[in-house]
């Protein structure tokens, strides 16, 4: 259950941080205007919210890890929100960085 929980929130976290990246990126670059600007920041905010609720107690950890997921999760976004089609590379890729994350998360630790 801790793991589907830790999990869970990953993908919330990365939901507002790429969420709030992108739209503050539409806010400024496609000149969208303050309304996209200020709701990005929120997402933001929530983002750092989000990732105080992880199970684990280590920032470091959390963050590390949570690194993998932005990339995975970044490649995601942009095939669903900007119509980016990865390629093999940008794949391989994200399959290494989730390979990253669980060996960090949830790897096997001495009690």
């Amino acid at each position: 259950m801790t793991v589907l929980r830790s999990v869970v929130l990953f993908g919330i976290a990365a939901l507002c941080e790429i969420g709030g990246a992108w739209l503050v990126w539409q806010g400024v670059r496609e000149h969208r205007g303050w309304l996209w600007i200020g709701a990005g920041v929120v997402a933001l905010g929530l983002y750092g919210f989000v990732a105080t609720l992880q199970p684990d107690a280590n920032f470091g950890r959390i963050l590390a890890a949570y690194g993998g997921v932005f990339v995975a999760g970044s490649l995601a976004w942009g095939m669903v929100v900007d119509g980016f089609r990865p390629d093999r590379w940008d794949v391989t890729g994200a399959l290494v960085c989730l390979a990253g994350v669980a060996l960090v998360m949830y790897g096997p630790r001495p009690v």
